[in-house]
C-alpha cells in the first residue's frame, strides 16, 4: 500500500474525520447488514403492472402501453448490492474560492463522505476525476482501502491548470455513460456546471440508463459580486482578465441578469434531463449536506 494511504496520511485523516461526524449524525439510521440511503436499481424483469404517478417514466414498457392503450411499468427484481460511480469535476472554475471552502475542497468531502456512506453494506464505488487535459478512471470496488484511494487522489497536489477552453461538460458525461454501460448504477455527477452549453443531452441519455444524483457545487461570489471597488477579475477557465469596477450599479445589474440567465439555463438543463439536482454553496458545512441528502433520499423513497 502506497505510504500516502497509511494510518495518520492526509486521506487517512479527512476518511477518519468524516466517518465520525456522519455516525454521529446518522446514528441509528444505517444500521442492518444491508441498510443504505439509496437502493439497489434491479436488472432482472419480473412483472408488469399498471402505471402510476409516483413511478419513474424510464421504466415504462411503451410496446405493452401501445397494445392494452393503458401505461404500463416494468419491474425488476431489487439488488442488494449497487454499485455507485462518483463523476468528479476538476476543471479550473472547480478551484475557485478560498483553501478548504473552496468548490473543489467541498467537492472532496462531499465525494469521500458519499463513498463512505455507499460503501457500507458491501457496495461498489468508482469514480471518474475529468479535467479538460486529463481524466483518471478509478474501477468500483468495495473496502475502506477503496475510499482512501480515492481520498488520496482527490487530496493530491497538482500543478495549476493552463487558461484555455471552458470545461466540455458534455464530454465528461459522456465518458460516464461508457464507463458504466455495463451495470446500470448509481451516478453522483458533482460539478459546479460553468462550462460549454448542450450538457443537458448526454445528462439525459446518462440518466435513462442509470439513477442520477447531481451535486452542484456553487461559491455565493459567483452569484454576487461583492461591492469592494476596482478589481482585476480573471476567468479560471479562458484565463481571460478584465478590470471592474464593481460599485458600478450598471456593472452590477449586468451580471446579475447574467446570473439568473446561467442559474435559469441550469435549471432547465436539469429539468429536461429529468435528474435530482441539489446545489450545495462552500458556505455549508460538508456532512450538514450529506445528511440532507439522506433524509432527502428516505423522503422520496417513502
Amino acid at each position: 500500500m502506497p505510504s500516502r494511504l497509511s494510518a495518520g496520511g492526509a486521506p487517512d485523516r479527512l476518511l477518519r474525520r468524516l466517518e465520525w461526524r456522519l455516525r454521529r449524525r446518522l446514528d441509528g439510521r444505517l444500521q442492518g447488514a444491508y441498510r443504505t440511503v439509496w437502493r439497489g436499481a434491479g436488472i432482472d424483469f419480473t412483472d408488469l403492472r399498471l402505471y402510476t404517478p409516483e413511478d419513474d417514466v424510464r421504466h415504462i414498457d411503451w410496446n405493452v402501453t401501445a397494445r392494452l392503450d393503458e401505461p404500463y411499468v416494468r419491474q425488476y427484481t431489487q439488488d442488494r448490492e449497487l454499485t455507485a460511480w462518483m463523476v468528479v469535476d476538476r476543471s479550473a472554475s472547480m478551484r475557485f474560492g478560498r483553501g478548504a471552502q473552496g468548490k473543489e475542497s467541498v467537492a472532496t468531502e462531499l465525494t469521500v463522505g458519499l463513498a463512505q456512506l455507499l460503501s457500507h453494506g458491501g457496495n461498489r464505488v468508482g469514480a471518474i476525476l475529468y479535467d479538460n487535459g486529463a481524466h483518471q478512471v478509478i474501477p468500483p470496488r468495495t473496502g475502506r482501502d477503496q475510499i482512501l484511494r480515492l481520498a488520496a487522489e482527490l487530496t493530491r497536489a497538482r500543478p495549476a491548470t493552463k487558461p484555455g477552453s471552458t470545461t466540455d461538460l458534455a464530454a465528461m458525461l459522456q465518458l460516464a455513460s461508457s464507463m458504466t454501460s455495463k451495470r446500470r448504477s448509481l451516478v453522483f455527477v458533482l460539478s459546479d456546471f460553468i462550462g460549454e452549453p448542450g450538457w443537458d443531452r448526454a445528462l439525459t441519455r446518462l440518466s435513462h440508463r442509470h439513477e442520477v444524483v447531481v451535486l452542484r457545487v456553487v461559491d455565493p461570489a459567483e452569484l454576487e459580486l461583492p461591492d469592494v471597488g476596482l478589481i482585476l477579475v480573471q476567468d479560471a477557465e479562458t484565463g481571460e482578465q478584465v478590470l471592474v469596477d464593481t460599485s458600478d450599479p450598471l456593472l452590477q445589474r449586468q451580471l446579475s441578469a447574467e446570473v439568473r440567465s446561467r442559474e435559469e439555463a441550469v435549471e432547465d438543463g436539469m429539468r429536461r434531463a429529468a435528474v435530482t439536482a441539489h446545489r450545495i454553496t462552500t458556505e455549508q458545512d460538508a456532512v450538514t449536506a450529506l445528511v440532507g441528502l439522506v433524509q432527502d433520499s428516505r423522503r422520496r423513497r417513502r
